[in-house]
């Protein structure tokens, strides 16, 4: 079955500032989503919903609901943010758009293609509405400059890329709801993995050759602990991929191998800083006869201090509702796609 999204028209606007939000799901991510949102002078949280009632205590401002139908259909609602587990968030999704809300949305987008093309299809039956997916890595400093170099052309074009996203584990780590693949839709893969497959997609296109093995080498727990994938495309760019939750460090890596040289991105800044800096390496290529020492070309590292991703990301979803600027990232099309490569490594990855 093909899954596909079709072209967009222009949007409705809110008829006043600031966009008035209701958040679906007071988590990590719900507060997250909260917090930025306040402090973004064009959006106001005006209701949030969770079944944990002792919310209300913490949140006393906006309007409570236990329900999400009843938030998503609340009439002071310009925009609803979608904060809750994988097997709901669909749902509030489509319930939302159906209501006339615009929607934002945390990844992964969907457990399944067929949850994810069923949200499409209520899109495309709203083309006034902006429906955006919170792939925030792209938004990162680091990210955005690399892309930034390699659109120039200095480096060549992409050969390669190899990354590495891993997770320390730790003692709850087998009790969490990420593990239930009723709720998650699978394991390490497509909670974490889903960000470096959106991140490869970001930089080479679509990949049409999949090869992969997908584990569960510890965890006692029902999904994958480990993903592998080599990735290939018509442009003979290959990328390979390791998504783990036995990295015993919490770890991030993107190696970009070019025509010219390399860029190298470490680190990802995280709230906790666990995953430690954040760093970008340019280095060119040198042969033997543009090199004292041969194999060891000169390297810039460049430091970044700030995570601005969640910031930014908001200021896309005001900028698409408000001024009809299309976004940048996180449309239902970049949505669909990570979501269809993550499907072909658990199909291909199974032993």
């Amino acid at each position: 079955m093909d899954y596909v999204v079709r072209s967009k028209h222009s949007r409705k606007k809110p008829t006043a500032l600031p966009l008035r939000l209701g958040i679906v799901g007071m988590g990590k991510m719900g507060r997250i989503r909260y917090a930025e949102a306040q402090k973004n002078p064009e959006m106001q949280v005006i209701a949030i919903c969770d079944l944990d009632k002792t919310i209300i205590s913490q949140f006393p401002e906006p309007h409570y609901y236990s329900d999400y139908n009843d938030l998503v259909t609340d009439p002071a609602l310009d925009a609803v943010v979608v904060c809750s587990f994988n097997d709901v968030a669909p749902d509030v999704v489509r319930k939302a758009l159906q209501a006339g809300k615009h929607v934002f949305c945390e990844k992964p987008p969907a457990r399944t293609l067929e949850e994810m093309q069923s949200v499409i299809d209520i899109e495309q039956d709203h083309p006034d509405l902006c429906l955006m997916y919170g792939f925030n890595h792209r938004k990162h400093y680091s990210i955005m400059e690399a892309k930034q170099t390699i659109d120039s052309g200095q480096f060549g074009r992409i050969l390669w890329m190899r990354g590495v996203y891993g997770k320390a584990g730790g003692l709850s780590f087998p009790n969490s709801w990420r593990n239930e693949v009723e709720k998650s839709g699978g394991g390490i893969l497509i909670d974490q993995g889903i960000h470096m497959v959106d991140l490869f997609l970001y930089f080479c296109g679509e990949f049409d050759t999949v090869r992969s093995l997908t584990t569960t080498s510890f965890w006692n727990v029902p999904v994958e602990d480990n993903a592998f994938a080599i990735l290939h495309n018509k442009n003979n760019q290959v990328a390979l991929l390791h998504s783990s939750a036995t990295q015993w460090k919490h770890t991030f890596s993107l190696e970009i191998g070019l025509e010219n040289g390399y860029i190298n991105l470490n680190g990802i800044l995280s709230s906790t800083r666990s995953y430690g800096d954040e760093t970008l390496t340019y280095a060119r290529r040198q042969f033997e006869d543009e090199a004292l020492s041969f194999g060891k070309p000169r390297e810039e590292t460049i430091y970044f201090g700030v995570d601005d991703s969640w910031k930014l990301e908001f200021i896309d979803f005001a900028n698409a509702i408000l001024r009809d600027v299309p976004l940048t990232t996180g449309s239902s099309s970049d949505a669909m796609k990570a979501l269809r490569l993550i499907h072909q490594i658990y199909q291909n990855g199974r032993l």
